[in-house]
């Protein structure tokens, strides 16, 4: 999925002396406290960690408080959208003039009317707030619906995307998919008959070769056998 990337990374976690006895505790708890964030040193929102304790050594730093140093080595999981990028979600509530979304469990998503393609209608069905588009009466955006959408902008701060449905890959995840493998399907059987058909017409101008080719045969021996009798 875009805007996801896995990032290796050296680490020092400072630690107080009082935490000596349980380093490792420590120093998942200070790693843990990353998590769902935006961090401008591994430019992306930490959504998982690995850790590999370099060393048991550890260096103390020569002030009041004398906490310890202990290099690490993590392999980070980083979220980090950019514009244009291709995101899904899950749509958690609509309304006429935009749709919410959820992404990742953690990060909200909102794509508002204006970026949303014309085709898109807002109806009222059987007490339900959904999305139709005009040409396909099954592409349809509801509560709960798997929604593929492009990233405009990403707040980090917030954790919140504005999102986009102008582009024409974009929409019901699910209807998408489908509807991409009916066309290939689609264009696989044409092809399919238009190549049966070449051929269905290779055949029929073979035959028409060949019997061209046994006429003018015929036509050869008939000639001879008329010079033979003459002579």
């Amino acid at each position: 999925m875009e805007g996801l990337k896995v990032s290796d990374a050296k680490m020092v976690v400072y630690l107080h002396p009082s935490k000596a006895r349980n380093a490792s505790l420590a120093i998942f708890r200070e790693l843990s406290s990353l998590l769902f964030k935006f961090n401008e040193t591994f430019d992306g929102v930490v959504l998982a960690y690995e850790v590999n304790i370099l060393s048991n050594l550890a260096k103390i730093l020569p002030t009041i408080h004398p906490y310890f140093g202990v290099r690490l080595k993590a392999k980070l999981l980083l979220f980090n959208p950019k514009p244009d990028m291709l995101l899904e979600g899950k749509v958690v509530k609509l309304g006429q003039q935009s749709i919410h979304i959820i992404f990742l469990g953690f990060s909200s998503a909102t794509i508002i009317l204006e970026d949303m393609r014309e085709e898109f209608r807002y109806r009222v069905k059987h007490g339900k707030e959904v999305y139709v588009t005009a040409s396909h009466k099954r592409h349809i955006i509801e509560v709960g619906t798997i929604i593929r959408f492009v990233v405009k902008s990403f707040e980090e701060e917030v954790l919140h995307i504005s999102g986009s449905l102008l582009p024409a890959h974009t929409g019901n995840a699910r209807w998408l998919d489908k509807n991409v493998q009916e066309s290939q399907a689609d264009s696989t059987k044409k092809r399919k008959e238009s190549d049966r058909s070449q051929i269905l017409d290779l055949k029929k101008e073979m035959v028409k070769v060949e019997t061209y080719a046994l006429k003018t045969n015929n036509r050869s021996k008939k000639s001879k056998r008329r010079r033979t009798n003459d002579s």
